[in-house]
């Protein structure tokens, strides 16, 4: 459940990140992140890391599919801004480029406007994945992580 970024109780709210990509991360340079919309699920594709991560080769794309998404958004940013604090979660997030669950404060009231609206119905859970230029965000009830996609 979400509350309106002014109410009382999400501004009592701490911000908190849970790190979910352990062992994979997108490409560093050039991930060229895709976003789909497909009726059961949203996809938000890229290329992912080979040199940091064993068992991935250069070229290849991996996927995350985001279930129950309520809506979602792909924005720009990049790591000088997130460091420097122009961003929403500069300064909280635990580090630059990592796929997250955020609870607690989503600070929506520093968000930009550009939501994707796929359903009025709330989501249970609010994602985040800062890439190279851009961050992913959704509202779903659950992901998957899919370590090799066809093009």
């Amino acid at each position: 459940m979400s509350f309106p970024a002014d109410s009382l109780y999400a501004k009592e709210m701490k911000t908190e990140f849970i790190h979910l990509n352990k062992d994979w991360n997108a490409e560093p340079n050039a991930p060229s992140e895709e976003v789909e919309v497909k009726p059961d699920y949203v996809e938000l594709s890229f290329y992912v890391n080979p040199w940091a991560y064993e068992g991935y080769e250069e070229e290849q794309r991996a996927a995350i599919r985001f279930y129950g998404c309520s809506h979602w958004r792909l924005g720009s940013v990049n790591d000088e801004g997130w460091y420097m604090g122009q961003c929403r979660f500069s300064k909280l997030a635990p580090e630059w480029g990592e796929f997250y669950e955020v609870k607690g404060d989503l600070l929506l009231d520093k968000c930009p406007d550009d939501w994707k609206i796929i359903s009025p119905a709330e989501a249970n859970k609010h994602y985040l994945f800062y890439l190279r230029d851009s961050v992913f965000e959704c509202d779903a009830d659950n992901y998957e992580y899919i370590k090799n996609i066809s093009t």
